[in-house]
């Protein structure tokens, strides 16, 4: 299956724009190949063209730019993982990043293939669904913005147009945070792949009250989400133990609703409760 691709390597952007346009049903994109090759392998990719995107540089960099925090869609996880900018405003971001499969593989996958793989237990998507995310895609029409989160439809189905190209991300920057976090469950403590993770942050005041909150939950579900019904509870509040063990249960039950109460939940929803609660403990202690 390999050998029946045929490979391209554009000179710049627009090159990559404009053959996407003429055969963008035909081609899949490669930028870090993490995830591409083991589909290449698997014979699961039926395309004619293998685009590689991964020397353009307009997929680069992470930097405050006029529209928010950009994170170009071809940083890579030990970019991301070593970016100081990042450790000042998205934080649980670069967390993920640490805990990301192993550094070899760091070093090459890219943050643009891992949303657009669309997997549900794509870590850097819960991070980014927290700083409202923006996915920005350019084609030959135009840019468009999109919601990190509407870019799956559902497990492994990336709902983008294959004449678009994901160029950069844009987040909102919290430099004033006083708690952010970025934990998994997998079967492993080493290169796992989650079975349910949990990006948070959060700022409390000084009477420890929590006055801004921001909770997503991936892996677990279809699609990565935001927990808003766990936020609304406990901002405005000073979190307790008891607190955080009634906002894990609306959160588990918030899961069930989606995903059906399938036999798996007799470990998913006590697991999803006790890691928010293993989370935002922290809170609690101020």
């Amino acid at each position: 299956m390999m050998e029946e691709l045929e490979y391209i390597r554009p000179g710049s952007l627009e090159d990559a724009l404009t053959f996407l346009e003429a055969n963008g049903g035909e081609t899949k994109i490669l930028a870090g190949g993490t995830d591409v090759m083991v589909d290449l392998r698997a014979g699961q990719i039926r395309k004619r063209y293998l685009l590689d995107v991964s020397r353009l540089e307009e997929l680069k960099g992470i930097a405050l730019c006029d529209e928010g925090l950009c994170v170009g869609a071809g940083v890579t996880i030990s970019e991301i993982d070593s970016s100081g900018v990042l450790s000042r405003y998205a934080p649980t971001l670069q967390k993920c990043a640490r805990t990301f499969a192993s550094p070899q593989i760091r070093n090459v996958a890219t943050i643009g293939g891992n949303v657009a793989h669309c997997s549900p237990c794509g870590d850097t998507i819960p991070p980014l669904v927290i700083h409202g995310a923006r996915a920005v895609l350019l084609s030959r029409k135009g840019r468009r913005d999109v919601p990190v989160e509407a870019i799956a439809s559902g497990p492994y189905a990336c709902s983008l147009p294959s004449e678009e190209l994901i160029v950069k991300f844009v987040l909102k920057p919290e430099p004033e945070l006083t708690f952010a976090d970025f934990i998994k469950i997998g079967r492993r403590k080493a290169l796992a792949i989650a079975r349910i993770s949990l990006a948070a942050m959060a700022r409390q005041a000084e009477d420890g009250m929590i006055d801004y909150l921001r909770v997503s939950l991936g892996s677990c579900t279809p699609t990565p989400w935001r927990v808003e019904e766990v936020e609304n509870f406990l901002i405005g509040r000073k979190p307790t133990g008891k607190l955080l063990w009634e906002a894990g249960k609306i959160l588990a039950e918030k899961t069930i609703a989606i995903t059906g109460r399938r036999p798996s939940a007799v470990y998913k929803e006590p697991a999803v409760q006790g890691l928010l609660v293993k989370m935002l403990l922290p809170l609690a202690s101020k």
